[in-house]
């Protein structure tokens, strides 16, 4: 298979928590971490050099984005999504199965990764109301079908298609094309699907020719044989790695459960991925159970809408660690977005200053929010590997207040 190497350092006594060191072609990654998120191969309103200060081991990139712009045969012809982005460290892709989630069911059911919405529910709070669209995606046994966000083309993408495209990007750590179900699709929709998925780890790993890593991805959504079932079939094949991916549920205990049935199938020597997670309760309860990585594009997303994080006390799991530096009442606070933080945006600015380039929609807003919280994120990690290193992981996390 392509080049992976990993290695588990330390484990936790009384949980599956545990520290690794994952080599890929461009370099040594110190698990668990999380993965800032490239989409076009860019975090947003970061560089290269802000991630390189911010000690960024490995970034994900978008491949359905990347495949229609700029195209995956430029990219290719400029040397690779490394020498594109002049990123020098490990870089991985996704397969593009996600945006046929997100433009397929996501849209008709008007929901994520997990349910926060219910149909036959209303709610007075925009955030949690259902945002029903129609689909621009269709999926059948080849491959799925879905017009171009950029200029509505018809586009049609196989496994052999996603694992060329990501061949030509190059990056390090490639994923196989799945399809992602929604957590309101019933158990038999689930079932089909997850032979379908299977269907294609198998061509995947078949069309695969390079030294990329390649990674596996269980399926089967909130039911537990459909999910022990896909843990099973997809470590008995030869992946490098194994990422968990799909509906994970209608609640946080949901996504739990799901861990809890899927950990014990699967390889002690290989990396574990929980896909598109990164809440800070997610991360110590997922890192608890034995995931290694991580991905999310909360810390930016959340950095442009005006949210910034911040440790504990004034952190917590109901504020969840972040609070809105737009607000009026931080017009005339001069101490820094956290105490407890140690990046430069702390060290060099204060809350009214931030709070000032967001109302007036100054640019520098959305570089120095997002640089904290891409800082207080890795920071964590950081502390997490730390902790299990020193067989303390289960203090560190009450000490977060997570029970």
């Amino acid at each position: 298979m392509g080049y992976l190497k990993f290695k588990v350092t330390a484990k936790e006594k009384k949980c599956r928590a545990r520290t690794g060191i994952l080599r890929l072609r461009h370099g040594t990654i110190k698990t668990p971490e999380l993965m800032p998120v490239a989409t076009k191969a860019t975090v947003k309103a970061l560089s290269t050099e802000d991630l390189n200060e911010l000690n960024a081991q490995l970034l994900i990139c978008n491949t359905y984005h990347l495949m229609l712009k700029p195209g995956a045969e430029t990219v290719e012809k400029l040397g690779g999504l490394n020498k594109f982005m002049n990123w020098k460290k490990p870089l991985a892709t996704d397969s593009g199965g996600f945006q046929a989630f997100s433009l397929g069911l996501g849209m008709e059911h008007g929901t994520g990764k997990m349910a926060k919405y219910f149909p036959g529910k209303s709610s007075q709070n925009p955030d949690t109301k259902r945002r029903i669209q129609k689909s621009t995606a269709s999926i059948s046994d080849k491959g799925i079908e879905f017009r171009s966000v950029y200029d509505n083309s018809r586009q049609f993408l196989t496994p052999e298609k996603s694992i060329r495209i990501q061949e030509q990007l190059g990056a390090d750590l490639i994923l196989v094309l799945d399809e992602c179900t929604s957590p309101l699709s019933d158990k038999a929709y689930t079932k089909n699907s997850l032979e379908r998925t299977h269907r294609w780890a198998k061509d995947c790993l078949e069309i695969h020719n390079t030294d990329q890593a390649l990674a596996g991805i269980l399926q089967g959504g909130q039911w537990k044989d459909l999910r022990e079932k896909s843990a099973k079939y997809i470590a008995s094949l030869p992946f490098d790695s194994i990422a968990i991916g799909g509906s994970l549920g209608k609640t946080k205990a949901d996504m739990h459960k799901i861990l809890d049935w899927v950990m014990p199938h699967l390889p002690e020597n290989k990396p574990r991925h929980l896909l598109g997670i990164g809440v800070v309760e997610d991360i110590f309860e997922a890192v608890e159970r034995g995931v290694d990585l991580f991905d999310c594009v909360g810390p930016t997303r959340m950095a442009r809408a005006g949210y910034v994080y911040t440790t504990p006390k004034e952190g917590n799991v109901k504020n969840k660690f972040k609070y809105k530096i737009t607000s009026s009442k931080y017009k005339i606070d001069s101490s820094p977005i956290d105490k407890n933080c140690k990046c430069k945006v702390c060290k060099n600015h204060s809350r009214a200053y931030i709070n000032h380039l967001f109302n007036s929609n100054e640019l520098l807003a959305y570089n120095l929010a997002s640089y904290h919280n891409v800082h207080f994120f890795l920071n964590l990690m950081k502390d997490i590997r730390k902790a299990i290193s020193e067989g303390k992981f289960l203090k560190l996390k009450k000490e977060w207040g997570i029970k």
